[in-house]
């Protein structure tokens, strides 16, 4: 495999100045070293090691590792070599020699030991550990200090740059599917960075633990793929811990760059870039059509509009004529009660991305956030949103980030009991989507997607630039074409079955389909819906016109008076979501039928040819009007999302006064 090293665009600032050659000859000298960890280790579990059975993720594995020894305590050795023999003997009793797999495996970890040496000596010499080693009995307190401190950054380099070194040999010959070998790993339950030595006794003893489990290794291939599962599990440990680390101003800048013994093996070690873990890969997803979709039409309209708009993209100028035109919406937000088809409608444009893709030969990313985002460890949460929100800057392929049930890792941080977790996450979300790191090339988009729009962050949802509600059925229409998507697929294959009178003047999902414009689906208000925004209105009215300018600076006023956390974000979306409209237009059928005609055009021609559409669009629309509208439906949810957690707290109150007058009623009943 021949890696490209360079660094992701955003990162091209922090490049590194110097490159210095590992040398095979020095690496051969240090093979000898590596091959006796392999052969022996020592270690004694920590005790918090000792309890991670009461983790609850996967007992017998997580019991096996806390109770490797037996239960006795004490220092215990281990022997990878010997474990990599055994397994030879249970999988392969007939082989002779070593099969291929477990010969690579060994391999890849003695050469991968001897490169982390390597890496350690260098550090040593060029940070003045090896000074201090020297002198380490006559250190005061501040030498002793800066030399753990050291010790401590040498060794989290060279397991670093060993599991780098492993993968880059491994990743080539593992399978591509290892999401079964990832549920069965339980995770590594302690790392050590006290010294170099403890650090590889520590690493290969869990590594030498988990190879011995009977339940991990089945075949032999498992060990090539449960090998690359755990040595990236420990890359990922030692970048949750590297912002603690001191004296890292030699690391970050050069490039170790092993000297070539032949065509595919390149191989640097840059800081701590990982460029295994930049590539983002899609993930896989349910096909679902809108029409499958049953009510929301709201939200298949705005989902419509948010594929066309990606779709417009332009890969050479990098970047999208409906950012110009402002009807392009980076964050956008799904809410709805539980049960109306929120994960459907992620499926839903996930799939209508993906056929017009495929269709138009354009690279395309399913991004959705991981559920275990939030860690124990300060820092860690952070880390691992940055490492999410990063691929979502890639200006080479489109990209759907939906963030499902977004309460979860997004809540409101002034509530009691947030996580500190949380707090890193939406600090990192708001960086990320505003400001010096807002980088949007117009190809990728986030939907927040949520049951519980006010457990949301204030300055979550004010970054939010277009939001639609997500109802589900709610017609007569709505339920019979419910109804409808379950029985057809009986009727398909045993005709007559269905023995049930069907409606007279309705055909099955003629209303699921989609809507021509925002006009065919807003329930056009002449006023707020919500009580305390009419109050504002109504007071602003008295004084302006709707259809004047200071109609809506005086009520933003008073509105901002009644909700404080109401700001020019909040305008700017109002602003963003008035300009949708106005590009509320239809692609034309025939652009996707022939991409040549509009699709595979250069930037400025496609520029010129929405802005045609827009002007035939804009004839029948009302910019007086369509503001007001817009502005009426925002205020009204902002409101909503402000009270209802309120509500819903009175009601759970009177909920439970309720049930407590009941239970008395038939307790004095009962005595």
């Amino acid at each position: 495999m021949t890696t490209d090293f360079r660094l992701p665009t955003e990162d091209r600032n922090m490049e590194h100045n110097s490159t210095f050659p590992i040398k095979q000859n020095e690496l051969n000298a240090l093979r000898d070293e590596a091959t006796s960890y392999i052969k022996s280790v020592q270690w004694e579990q920590g005790q918090r090691a000792k309890n991670k059975e009461n983790n609850g993720k996967d007992e017998s594995i997580l019991l096996y590792l806390s109770r490797a020894q037996g239960g006795n305590g004490g220092i215990e050795v281990t022997s990878v070599s010997k474990t990599i023999l055994a397994l030879k003997k249970r999988l392969l009793p007939g082989s002779v020699a070593i099969p291929i797999y477990l010969n690579e495996t060994l391999f890849a970890v003695q050469e991968g030991l001897a490169l982390g040496i390597w890496i350690k000596d260098s550090y040593y010499d060029a940070s003045g550990l090896s000074s201090l080693s020297e002198r380490k009995s006559v250190l005061d307190n501040a030498g002793k200090r800066e030399y753990e401190s050291k010790m401590h950054t040498a060794t989290a380099f060279m397991l670093f740059a060993t599991a780098y070194n492993i993968l880059h040999n491994l990743i080539p010959h593992a399978s591509d599917d290892l999401s079964v070998m990832k549920n069965k790993f339980a995770g590594i339950p302690e790392v050590s960075f006290i010294s170099p030595l403890k650090g590889i006794a520590c690493t290969l003893y869990y590594y030498d633990k988990y190879l011995s489990h009977p339940d991990i290794v089945k075949t032999d291939k498992d060990v090539i793929d449960f090998t690359v599962v755990y040595f990236e599990a420990l890359i990922d440990e030692i970048q949750l811990r590297k912002n603690s680390l001191e004296y890292t101003e030699t690391i970050l800048d050069r490039t170790y760059k092993l000297e070539s013994r032949g065509v595919g093996t390149d191989f640097a070690v840059s800081g701590w870039e990982n460029v295994f873990q930049g590539a983002a890969k899609s993930v896989e997803f349910n096909k679902i059509k809108f029409e499958q979709i049953v009510g929301n039409r709201d939200a298949k309209h705005f989902a419509r509009r948010l594929t066309e708009r990606m779709l417009s993209y332009d890969f050479a100028a990098q970047k999208n004529p409906f950012q110009e035109l402002g009807g392009f919406m980076p964050v956008f937000m799904g809410y709805g009660i539980p049960g109306t088809g929120k994960s459907m409608l992620i499926a839903a444009i996930a799939t209508r991305l993906k056929e017009h893709c495929d269709h138009l030969d354009i690279p395309f990313l399913f991004h959705p956030m991981p559920d275990t985002l939030i860690s124990t460890f300060q820092g860690g949460s952070a880390e691992k949103m940055v490492e999410w929100m990063k691929p979502l800057q890639d200006p080479t392929r489109l990209i759907f980030a939906p963030i499902d049930d977004a309460e979860n890792n997004l809540q409101e941080r002034t509530t009691q009991g947030v996580s500190a977790g949380v707090k890193e996450v939406i600090g990192v979300f708001l960086r990320y989507t505003e400001g010096a790191y807002a980088v949007n090339y117009g190809n990728s988009s986030i939907g927040l997607f949520t049951n519980l729009p006010e457990m949301l962050d204030k300055a979550v949802i004010s970054r939010v630039q277009g939001r639609f509600k997500i109802d589900g059925a709610r017609t007569e229409h709505d339920f019979l074409d419910q109804d409808h998507l379950w029985w057809r697929k009986l009727d398909d294959t045993m005709p007559d079955f269905i023995n049930m009178q069907g409606p007279e003047n309705y055909s099955y999902l003629q209303d699921q389909g989609l809507a021509k414009n925002m006009g065919e689906i807003l329930k056009v208000s002449d006023k707020p819906s919500e009580e305390r925004v009419l109050e504002a209105y109504d007071k602003i009215e008295k004084h302006f016109k709707t259809n004047q300018h200071l109609f809506y600076a005086n009520l933003y006023k008073e509105i901002q008076k009644i909700f404080p956390f109401f700001s020019s974000r909040d305008v700017r979306n109002i602003q963003s979501a008035v300009s949708l409209r106005l590009t509320d237009f239809d692609l034309e059928e025939d652009w996707f039928e022939n991409p040549e005609i509009y699709f595979k055009k250069d930037y400025d021609t496609k520029f010129n040819m929405l802005q045609e559409l827009m002007r035939a669009n804009m004839k029948g629309l009302d910019f007086s009007e369509i503001r007001r509208q817009e502005v009426v439906r925002y205020l009204d949810n902002v409101a909503t999302i402000a009270d209802t957690d309120f509500k819903r707290k009175v009601d759970a109150r009177i909920n439970q006064l309720n049930i407590d007058l009941e239970a008395k009623k038939k307790f004095d009943k009962a005595n």
